[in-house]
């Protein structure tokens, strides 16, 4: 089975292209979805968290409290580093074993980071979704209700458009000219084929 990482920077659109695979019978990994839900219920993973951020970094509900955990590595690159250290493992062997569950011909793995994780040299193939950054920014402003000057923060702290277009295989351009369901139906035509 083909596993085909998908990324693109904040307001590309990357959640929008994974729907439309979905529709055409692709199984979707949501890299995000699922650290959040590890970080949860894991009963490894969330004795790691534990040991470096304090037990009170889960609610009475047992809940990781993520404003905390936001707040606290936010300032300390260092311990972001260590939480990630620790997530990005569990993901990968979670990811793993779904794909063992998996009978499409190829899987797509969602994921922010790919390349900043290292995790786009564990795929067959990756893609990038792309939109001009003032395209971005007023899809990020309207969705999450934020300040342009936030957005564009957001922005500075990904990878760079140009180092990400350098690494992927293929480009899906969202840009509100090209129209993406033949963009999305050539490229599966592609990794259906793909050996």
């Amino acid at each position: 089975m083909l596993k085909v990482g998908i990324t693109g920077g904040i307001g590309s659109g990357k959640s929008t292209i994974c729907r439309i695979f979905e529709m055409l019978g692709v199984p979707v990994f949501q890299a995000d979805q699922e650290a959040k839900h590890l970080m949860d219920t894991d009963p490894e993973l969330r004795g790691k968290i534990r040991s470096i951020f304090g037990d009170d970094i889960y609610l009475s509900n047992q809940a990781l409290d993520r404003k905390k955990l936001a707040a606290i590595v936010f300032n300390q690159p260092h311990l972001l580093q260590q939480l990630n250290e620790l997530v990005h493992p569990a993901v990968r062997e979670y990811f793993s074993g779904w794909c063992q569950t998996q009978t499409a011909p190829y899987v797509l793995h969602e994921a922010a980071i790919l390349f900043e994780s290292g995790l786009a040299k564990l795929m067959d193939v990756n893609v990038l979704v792309t939109a001009p950054e003032d395209i971005r920014i007023a899809r990020v402003v309207a969705r999450d209700k934020v300040s342009g000057e936030e957005v564009k923060a957001r922005i500075r702290n990904q990878m760079p458009e140009d180092e990400k277009r350098n690494l992927a295989d293929y480009i899906i351009e969202n840009d509100d000219r090209k129209l993406v369901i033949p963009q999305v139906l050539e490229l599966d035509k592609k990794l259906r084929a793909h050996d």
